[in-house]
């Protein structure tokens, strides 16, 4: 990612796991480098399990110790870059939603795929899309709940979700944007 792309979310996000863990980011990337873990959704769980991060701090490590670690193979934070291209605007946008997401639960696996990230518990139960350069999509599946308000009818925008959510500006990530998501959540359990 770069320096331009490090946005000041990410900047602050930064700041506060040096500050609260006392170690630097080169060190955390060095203990996640040190593991023979080699799965980005491992390491993730590494950090959440053994150092008590929340899913959204340790995604951040990971995808730094990732980029900087010689011979990496797991490419899925070069998905989500490619998926922001040209939409560099919308990455604080989908930081914040992530960083909402991970207070759901410790059980929340992210999957990037090439247009979206597949957000899954014991199944699917959203997908986050830069649909636009200005605009992310969350796409929810709620079964036996009606569209309503923000959420509306997926239709044939995506067939795996039932509801799809607009997020055009900050102001979009909002409790009742989490509401939902958070049904959807619950569901997949």
């Amino acid at each position: 990612m770069s320096s331009q792309a490090l946005d000041k979310a990410t900047q602050t996000q930064i700041a506060n796991i040096e500050k609260s863990t006392g170690k630097t980011l080169q060190q955390w990337m060095d203990i996640v480098n040190s593991t023979t873990l080699s799965k980005h959704g491992d390491l993730v769980n590494f950090l959440k399990t053994s150092h008590g991060f929340t899913h959204g701090n340790a995604n951040v490590i990971v995808h730094f110790a990732r980029q900087s670690h010689a011979g990496a193979t797991d490419d899925t934070n070069s998905l989500v870059t490619e998926q922001y291209k040209g939409k560099e605007k919308l990455i604080p946008l989908y930081n914040q939603i992530i960083n909402g997401i991970q207070q759901l639960g410790n059980d929340v696996e992210l999957a990037p795929k090439k247009t979206y990230v597949s957000l899954r518990r014991k199944k699917q139960f959203a997908l986050i899309q830069p649909s636009t350069k200005d605009r992310i999509d969350i796409g929810l599946s709620l079964k036996k709940v009606p569209p309503a308000g923000i959420a509306t009818a997926a239709g044939s925008w995506n067939s795996m979700c039932t509801h799809r959510i607009k997020i055009e500006a900050e102001t979009d990530i909002n409790p009742g944007l989490f509401s939902w998501i958070q049904q959807a959540y619950e569901q997949a359990g």
